[in-house]
């Protein structure tokens, strides 16, 4: 699979502009229909308010994108809140923003910045990760070099999973592909060549970006 980005969960969030509220609404989703249905289901939930404007992008590569300004003048929201999306990196997300007009007209530039902070704001809150598949790699330590471990951990920015404590320490790691000879390489220079490896499989992983 190509990596890509989304938002790290689904999330509401609220603000309020000029006396009107905008919620924004952020869910993770795998098809154009799924999007849809969603739209549909916020527009249902929020029936008095006065506009609940969309945008989402759907594919790996962000093959299918649409969006929608349900009401408010042309160009003026859903384009906007396309564009966020699109210069984060964004896929396989679904945005619809509500607004509850709260009677001061903001013009199109001030709908412009309400619709695009709204979803700005809100992947910030809610946060961003990268999906991606890494290499499943098996480590075998002696509890003296385990004491070490976390030094190594720390040089090359990496986690440890699945850690069991048995006669010795069973641990794991997982790595890009690209990088997998090198941290190996490293990881036998740093116990001089005393340590036990295997490839263990691959998994889809999240990673969470800072914003």
């Amino acid at each position: 699979m190509d990596k890509f980005r989304t938002i790290k969960k689904d999330g509401i969030v609220e603000e309020d502009i000029k006396k009107s509220r905008f919620i924004c609404h952020l869910k993770r989703v795998e098809t154009e229909e799924e999007g849809r249905a969603y739209i549909a289901q916020i527009k249902k939930e929020h029936y008095k308010a006065n506009h609940s404007c969309s945008a989402m992008i759907i594919g790996e590569k962000g093959e299918i994108k649409r969006s929608s300004d349900d009401g408010e003048p042309s160009g003026t929201a859903g384009v906007p809140m396309l564009t966020v999306l699109e210069k984060q990196g964004l896929t396989n997300v679904v945005a619809v923003v509500t607004r509850y007009f709260g009677g001061i007209k903001l013009g199109a530039g001030g709908l412009i910045r309400a619709y695009a902070g709204s979803v700005a704001n809100a992947t910030k809150e809610i946060g961003l990760v990268e999906v991606k598949e890494q290499v499943g790699i098996q480590v075998d330590l002696t509890y003296p070099q385990y004491q070490t471990f976390a030094n190594f951990l720390q040089a090359h920015d990496l986690q440890e999973f699945e850690t069991e404590f048995l006669e010795g320490v069973r641990t794991k790691l997982y790595l890009d592909p690209e990088t997998v000879e090198q941290v190996l390489a490293d990881l036998t220079d740093f116990y001089q060549g005393k340590v036990t490896t295997r490839e263990d499989g691959k998994q889809i992983v999240e990673v969470p970006l800072v914003l």
